[in-house]
């Protein structure tokens, strides 16, 4: 049997939605972190763009309108109106807690634009590399237990109360008990075959919620980069930021055309389902390839505001701004998640909470507004940590789960099925969608997992039947999800 402890909370994930949870969580509390793998290997840390914050009281009408309108108006209004008011404070925490962004030459707060956005309010750190700032950031100021290389393949729920994890540390099993549990593992993205996620973005909690009778929301809206580079041998590809395009980028065919104005009176700066599904048909229909253009920025400047991008580039060969990149679009952001209230309360689970890209608050709607997560990673994480407090939860002293499944994590050909997965989620249930494709993505779904798989294919497959089947059920296109 698996070895047991304590806590007064569980946090499962280390990005930016459980660091600042848990840094807002007092340090009386015996609170435990969990990283799947390394500290740095999630979302967060490979975020390029920058944070959204309203400039000030006044512009937070504007802020609202633009994530509204780039949500196709399905997002949750109250949590839109949340997200952009408490985005101030939020700000304000990190600069005067000591987080670097970067200044004008006055010493002020340097501020782009993105698409959709009606004018410039996002923050950087870097230049592009504002993830990997605010992630070290708080890890520098996380006060709290964090472990790594633990990977959670079950949730212990029973009668309407949450109780505590399953997790494999080090390949060894543990059972962990918990007044409070909060999923802040991410998004979904390594179901599909091109991505720009961490690889340990796996979709594995959705799938044990969908066990557990957890609802999922909005799952037929996954959100796809128009901009990435995907001639790479890896799993994630590389992300070329939308702060390119705000700063003045093109994209263009092989005739140096900017066709996006073909498709959006705003070219570049359509928002992101639009872009994506733009270069998706054009390429299909005209049988040209797509690049980012790049040429109007002075070298020196490019090199000082786009540093990561320069020297990735310039290690697989490229000059940068001179050379143009081919692109394709990529899976990028789950719009959907597990469904929760504005402070992150599972509905009918006692204890169990969730944050972050995992969670479907109603911000996003059916389209992510750019570089909108890091602030709502942020702003519900300190609501969720307020209400884990205020909800007093305590677990009864004497404790028994003994279920496990422990031998069960893989199977021999599950690496097999799950790069056909990966596959067929990119053909069948990515940027432009045909009922025909989605009811073969459901059909290979249900024959896997009738096969001979370990627990965390099941997981994954779990997940991409909810996307696959929330996407059947929406039989009308809007925002992110595009039916042909």
């Amino acid at each position: 049997m698996s070895e047991c402890k304590r806590y007064d909370t569980i946090v499962i994930g280390a990005g930016i939605a459980g660091l600042y949870l848990a840094s807002k969580l007092p340090k009386s509390m015996n609170v435990l972190v969990l990283c799947k793998d390394i500290p740095w290997e999630c979302n967060t840390f490979y975020a390029q763009g920058g944070m959204v914050t309203a400039l000030d009281e006044q512009d937070i009408p504007f802020h609202i309108e633009d994530t509204l309108n780039a949500g196709s108006n399905h997002n949750l209004k109250e949590a839109v109106e949340i997200l952009s008011k408490e985005s101030i404070a939020v700000r304000e925490d990190f600069v005067n807690g000591g987080m670097k962004f970067d200044l004008d030459a006055n010493g002020e707060l340097l501020y782009t634009k993105e698409a959709a956005h009606s004018t410039s309010r996002i923050l950087h750190a870097g230049g592009d590399a504002t993830g990997r700032y605010m992630h070290k950031f708080l890890m520098e100021k996380n006060i709290h237990k964090l472990q790594k290389n633990s990977l959670v393949y079950d949730l212990l729920i029973e009668d309407g109360r949450c109780y505590g994890v399953r997790v494999m540390v080090n390949y060894k099993p543990y059972t962990l008990y918990a007044d409070s549990v909060v999923i802040a593992s991410g998004g979904i993205g390594s179901l599909y075959q091109f991505n720009t996620n961490s690889r340990t973005v796996s979709a594995d909690i959705h799938g044990i919620c969908i066990e557990k009778g957890i609802e999922l929301k909005d799952m037929e809206f996954m959100q796809f980069h128009p901009t990435v580079f995907v001639n790479t041998p890896y799993a994630r590809k590389l992300l070329l930021t939308e702060a390119l395009r705000g700063e003045g980028a093109w994209i263009v065919d092989d005739d140096g055309k900017r066709f996006l104005f073909d498709y959006d009176k705003r070219g570049e700066l359509a928002s992101r389902d639009i872009v994506s599904r733009s270069i998706f048909l054009y390429k299909r229909e005209k049988g040209k390839k797509a690049y980012l253009d790049f040429s109007m920025f002075e070298e020196d400047w490019f090199r000082q505001r786009f540093p990561n991008i320069y020297k990735t580039f310039k290690n697989l060969g490229y000059n940068l701004p001179r050379d143009r990149v081919e692109i394709s679009p990529a899976f990028h952001y789950a719009n959907g998640g597990i469904a929760c209230d504005i402070d992150g309360r599972v509905p009918g689970i006692k204890g169990l909470y969730v944050a972050g890209e995992a969670s479907r608050t109603g911000v996003h709607g059916a389209n992510r507004l750019a570089s909108n997560s890091l602030l709502e990673g942020a702003v519900f994480a300190k609501r969720c940590a307020d209400a884990i407090v205020n909800d007093g939860n305590h677990l009864p002293c004497e404790l028994s789960f003994e279920k496990d499944y422990d031998t069960l994590l893989h199977e021999a050909n599950d690496k097999k099925y799950k790069h056909k997965l990966r596959e067929i989620m990119w053909k069948d249930v990515g940027i432009v969608r045909t009922r025909q494709g989605l009811l073969e993505a459901k059909n290979f779904i249900y024959d896997t997992k009738s096969k001979n798989i370990g627990r965390l294919l099941e997981l994954r497959l779990n997940t991409a039947s909810a996307i696959v089947q929330q996407a059947l059920y929406r039989e009308e296109s809007l925002g992110s999800h595009y039916i042909e």
